[in-house]
Formats: C-alpha cells, sequence, structure tokens
C-alpha cells in the first residue's frame, strides 16, 4: 500500500511539475569542462527532485498516520533530516538558476550548511535515545564504544559524506534514483527484520521511498524530461543516511550504498 500510494502520488505530482518548470524555464546548466554530447542535456528541467519529495510527504501522512498516532515517529525524524538537505539542495538549484551557471552554492557554503544540519540530527536523536554511540561493525559482530565527542565527529563526516555521495552519483540520467531504489529495497528488508528491536516503521517509510523514486523514473528515464537537481540528490543522501544511522547501523552505508562510494572515487580521480 505505501509503495503504491507513494508511486501514484509522485507519478501524478509530475504531470504538474515538470510542465511548470519548463514554464519558468528553470533548466539545467552544463559544466564546459565535461564531454561535449553532454551539451545536448542543457535546458532539461532541474529541480525534479520536488516530484519525490512530495510523493513522500503525502505518502507518509496517508499511510503512517496510524503510526504517528502511536507515537512512533522515527520516520518522520528521517523526512525531517531530509527535507533539511533537500532545503539546501533547493537553495543550491536556484543560485545556479539565478546565475545561470552550473555552480550555485560555493562549496564552503554548502559544506557548513550540511555540517551544520548532520550535527543537529545527531544531537537530536542522541536526546531522544535513538542513537546510541556504540558503533557496530557489520559483519564481525563487534561493537566499539565511542567517546561522546568523537562519536560526533565520525557522524558528521558519514552524514555529509554520504549525501554528497549520492548527489555525486547523480551526474548520470537517472543514476541517483534508480541506485536509491536498490538502497531503499535494502532498507526496507533490514527495518522489517530489526522493527521490534528499534520500534520503528522504517519498512515502510522504505517502501515509499522505493514508490515515489519509480515514480519519478517515470520522468526520468533516458531521454530525461527532467533532472531532480541538488533538490533531490540531497534529499535522497539525507534519507540514506538517515535511515543508516537509526538502525544504529551506520556503517552498513559501505555496504547497502557502494556505488555511490564507487562513483565519489571516481570523480575524485577524474578531477
Amino acid at each position: 500500500l505505501a509503495f503504491a500510494v507513494a508511486f501514484a502520488v509522485s507519478a501524478a505530482a509530475g504531470l504538474f511539475i515538470v510542465p511548470y518548470l519548463r514554464k519558468i524555464k528553470a533548466g539545467q546548466m552544463i559544466k564546459e569542462i565535461g564531454p561535449t554530447w553532454h551539451m545536448t542535456k542543457q535546458g532539461t528541467p532541474t529541480m525534479g527532485g520536488l516530484i519525490f519529495i512530495i510523493g513522500i510527504a503525502v505518502s507518509i501522512i496517508a499511510v503512517g498516520f496510524p503510526q504517528m498516532l502511536k507515537g512512533e515517529l522515527t520516520h518522520i525524524y528521517v523526512l525531517v533530516f531530509s527535507l533539511v538537505y533537500g532545503a539546501i539542495g533547493f537553495f543550491d538549484d536556484y543560485q545556479k538558476l539565478k546565475k545561470k551557471q552550473n555552480t550555485g552554492l560555493s562549496a564552503k557554503q554548502k559544506f557548513l550548511l550540511q555540517l551544520v544540519a548532520a550535527l543537529l540530527f545527531i544531537l537530536v536523536m542522541r536526546h531522544t535515545g535513538f542513537v546510541k554511540t556504540s558503533l557496530y561493525i557489520p559483519f564481525f559482530n563487534t561493537t566499539v564504544h565511542m567517546p561522546e565527542w568523537l562519536y560526533f565527529v565520525f557522524a558528521a563526516f558519514v552524514i555529509v559524506g554520504t549525501v554528497n555521495a549520492v548527489n555525486i552519483t547523480d551526474g548520470i540520467d537517472g543514476l541517483a534514483s534508480s541506485v536509491s531504489v536498490i538502497v531503499a529495497i535494502f532498507f526496507g528488508i533490514a527495518a522489517f527484520l530489526a522493527a521490534e528491536a528499534v520500534n520503528a516503521p522504517l519498512y515502510f517509510a522504505s517502501a515509499i521511498v522505493l514508490g515515489v523514486c519509480a515514480g519519478f523514473l517515470v520522468y526520468n528515464f533516458y531521454p530525461a524530461r527532467v533532472f531532480m537537481g541538488d533538490t533531490g540528490s540531497l534529499f535522497l543522501g539525507g534519507l540514506a543516511v538517515g535511515a543508516a544511522f537509526l538502525l544504529n547501523n551506520p556503517l552498513i552505508i559501505v555496504v547497502c550504498g557502494f556505488v555511490y562510494i564507487c562513483e565519489t572515487a571516481s570523480v575524485m580521480l577524474q578531477v
């Protein structure tokens, strides 16, 4: 049900958002240093991440309301955290359109905003008791206990790194959304198996992410009619890393988000 509602809402939202983005001429600017054939993509509407942001917001309220009444708010924490990163991405996209170039916010501005958002998220999660400072090492069945300050440094590094890795992965049509479909399936299964332990309905939230990504791909498969922009990629990054922390297993992002890491390494090598 969560998947079906999310897919329907995001697919329907695209019917209105894509024409509107064309109307206001919210076209993507392509970097001059890239391959010449990339220039054919210039002018494709960006900020399409609004499609699945609307889809997720509506679906969580529609499908997750019973859980909210029971006081199970884990999925809401992840949504709000992701929306903060989506807002940063939206402002970055807006600056790009305003300047009519591929660079919006400066690297320092984006890093500072993302760092503040990461630290606030961990602070709130620690205060509510959802996150512990003990770090579980996947596959080794080992837990490493960390000092509070060190855990905050580690968490900020993982969050900012993951969010930007998803942003980088979106460099090619549909890549971030199609990869995120696989990541959402993984977290859906992991959250379902751990549901009693963490008392969190993250499994149906993952189904919603799966649905909205599929709905977005209706408009984004090659040749793309819309790009998600930083609005969407930073939002998806927040969802992925937020889910990992709320499962108290942040290092699992190295496994399920391995493509994100490879894409980032590839870009760093090329640069």
